[in-house]
């Protein structure tokens, strides 16, 4: 797993600094520990981080064709690269190094853009071609790896992280208000934009061009749901089995120790099981804990390792929370208020004492309906929906979910507020609303009029509208399947688990997300996977052959932290100092109401964790990334804008 970056004008004329690239590779140390190397020639500059995995001598980058026409930086894995090796040798292609890199060097001669439809893994990377001087970025299906740019037609930056984008004093550090108010919906920034203007994300499943200081996007893959609503249930269980065994088999190559994360969840828990099939010696299995019995699975995980024969090691998580959450909010570059990035930050901390490789069962639940709650409820909304007059759904229902008591202390989908509200509401709307990490009544009141007046988009809700209409499928579990592939799990899961790994210098890799798997998954119906109230039942019943029936069908246990707790107890000062200094996104925060959110989750009269951890993070971030005078805070007036 690497760090990638660089620099390149439009000008050719126009020497490119060298100690630019290095400070923005600099930057991107953690993502590379290893080695560091560098392509300056006239007007064109990458750079290069290295955690060395596979081919550890040779593998160097950036690296370079015969006649230096092609430089690629590139960071990930490409499982298949020994399959591609040897087509590319048949093809005529010499290769000098035994690593996936070079691969997408002669894959790149070879087929140009096109090889990206043969790399079978997780990469971001950016090629530099000569004769056609042009820049080729290009990110993995899912969005495992991330990649950053910004450009004004002078020059192009890209890098891995947003902060080494930031250490060219000429990129502008002008805040997205849409962004940040998109942040307070969701909890993160959803791509392509990002909290500053003009800098963006390349989305999962595309490519970009940069030609003469001109950008041209292109997607190339898309997940589609295709089920048709017959299947026979013993061929597919059999035909997942197989697709799960290969996914972990080509994960499993590596020159250097590899291991596991292991909650004692189903997804976890059967990634450690095919691992202990495939590998001779014991799986080394990662877990952690809390000292809060609601919110600890240890006990699952060894079960686990006992019936696999893993070798376990854990961890109780009983952090210094002053210390740790300003190092959290450094690693993430932008606003990010998943509090389990915590928890994932201690196990790729641990999981590094013991390995430099983990694989995760991330995946599972957006490829297997797992959130059975959420998809349920999508079910029955959808149902009552189609079933309603719109005369009825406007006229009757709308006007009593206004004036239907809140419950805003009960989850989001057991309010009847919310549901009434979601039935005369249109489908992706609705949605929307049952994604958003806080009520839009806490959020308009949360932030300030002054604020919200500037908003002229609401890049959050149109995004889920926009993926509502690309999902192609009528079937509601497929759609919210589809929203979620990209949004929760692309934006914030893999977003989480990359930043938490990289900090720790730790290769995470994801089995149940390989193209062919999830491809797979998709072509199921939605009953294969949300099957009479049984969540993920076709992956449950492929697992009955490796893992123990309580381990497989117990209660879902998210990845969390006692987050409502702490903010009563061991957050309670800490939090309270940041939260309320008002010369920090006072502009934004409405103090005031902020106040009494914090009063009566203290009181234990309502359960404001969500919105108090979002404000937190947000805080936290401020001082870290906008110049000390906070001057591009500030919100005008409608009068003075």
């Amino acid at each position: 797993m690497c760090g990638i970056c660089g620099k390149i004008y439009t000008d050719s004329n126009q020497q490119v600094e060298p100690e630019l690239v290095k400070k923005m590779a600099d930057a991107l140390v953690h993502r590379g520990p290893d080695a560091e190397g560098y392509y300056i020639q006239n007007h064109v500059g990458l750079g290069h981080r290295r955690l060395k995995i596979i081919d550890l001598e040779g593998g160097v980058q950036p690296m370079q064709n015969e006649d230096g026409s092609v430089v690629v930086s590139y960071n990930g894995e490409i499982y298949n690269f020994e399959e591609l090796r040897r087509l590319l040798q048949k093809k005529g292609h010499q290769f000098r190094t035994r690593s996936d890199t070079e691969v997408i060097v002669h894959g790149y001669e070879e087929w140009g853009t096109g090889v990206l439809d043969y790399l079978r893994g997780m990469f971001a990377f950016a090629i530099w071609d000569h004769r056609l001087n042009r820049l080729f970025l290009a990110r993995d299906r899912a969005g495992k790896k991330p990649l950053y740019y910004f450009g004004d037609g002078e020059k192009i930056l890209f890098a891995s992280e947003l902060k080494a984008i930031l250490t060219d004093s000429t990129v502008p550090r002008n805040l997205n208000l849409e962004a940040v108010d998109a942040y307070f919906s969701l909890g993160y920034i959803p791509s392509p934009v990002t909290v500053f203007q003009n800098i963006y994300k390349l989305e999962p499943g595309t490519f970009l061009i940069w030609q003469n200081g001109e950008i041209r996007h292109q997607r190339y893959w898309q997940v589609q749901f295709s089920g048709n609503g017959h299947y026979n249930e013993h061929e597919a269980k059999e035909r997942l089995q197989h697709l799960l065994y290969e996914a972990t088999q080509i994960r499993l190559i590596s020159d250097v120790p590899l291991g596991a994360f292991l909650s004692g969840g189903l997804d976890s828990s059967a990634v450690v099981a095919l691992m202990s099939l495939i590998k001779k010696e014991p799986v080394l299995a990662n877990s952690i804990g809390f000292e809060y019995e609601a919110y600890d699975e240890t006990p699952f995980g060894r079960q686990v390792a006992k019936h696999c024969k893993a070798e376990l090691f854990e961890y109780i998580v009983n952090p210094d929370l002053e210390e740790i959450l300003p190092k959290l909010v450094y690693h993430f570059d932008e606003p990010f208020a998943d509090s389990s990035a915590l928890p994932t930050y201690y196990v790729s901390k641990m999981a590094r004492q013991n390995v430099t490789v983990a694989l995760s069962g991330d995946g599972g639940d957006e490829n297997f309906a797992g959130y059975t709650r959420r998809y349920a409820f999508e079910k029955l909304e959808n149902y009552w929906r189609d079933r309603l007059p719109d005369s009825v759904r406007k006229w009757v229902i709308r006007p009593i979910a206004k004036i239907y008591p809140k419950a805003d202390w009960l989850p989001r989908p057991l309010r009847a507020r919310t549901f009434l509200t979601n039935i005369s509401s249109d489908p992706a709307n609705a949605y929307f609303n049952s994604l958003s990490i806080m009520p839009t009544s806490i959020k308009r009141k949360l932030l300030k009029k002054e604020f919200s007046r500037h908003i002229k988009e609401d890049l959050a809700l149109n995004l889920f509208k926009k993926l509502y209409m690309l999902s192609n499928t009528q079937d509601p579990v497929s759609r919210a399947q589809f929203i979620d592939i990209y949004t929760f799990l692309a934006e914030d899961v893999l977003v989480k688990v990359d930043r938490m790994s990289m900090a720790n210098s730790l290769e995470v890799r994801s089995p149940l997300l390989d193209q062919k798997l999830v491809e797979f998954a998709a072509s199921l119906p939605s009953q294969a996977k949300l099957h009479r109230g049984i969540s993920k039942y076709i992956f449950k019943k492929a697992m009955e052959d490796y893992l123990p029936s309580n381990i497989i069908y117990r209660k879902k246990h998210g990845f969390e932290i006692p987050a409502a707790e702490w903010f009563r107890k061991e957050l309670r000062s800490f939090a309270s100092d940041i939260l309320f200094s008002r010369d920090v996104g006072s502009d934004i925060i409405d103090q005031n109401y902020l106040n009494k959110l914090w009063n009566a989750h203290l009181r234990g009269t309502a359960n404001h964790a969500y919105s108090l951890w979002a404000v937190l993070m947000f805080k936290l971030w401020i001082p870290q990334y906008l110049p000390l005078s906070f001057s591009n805070l500030r919100v005008s007036s409608p009068a003075s804008a």
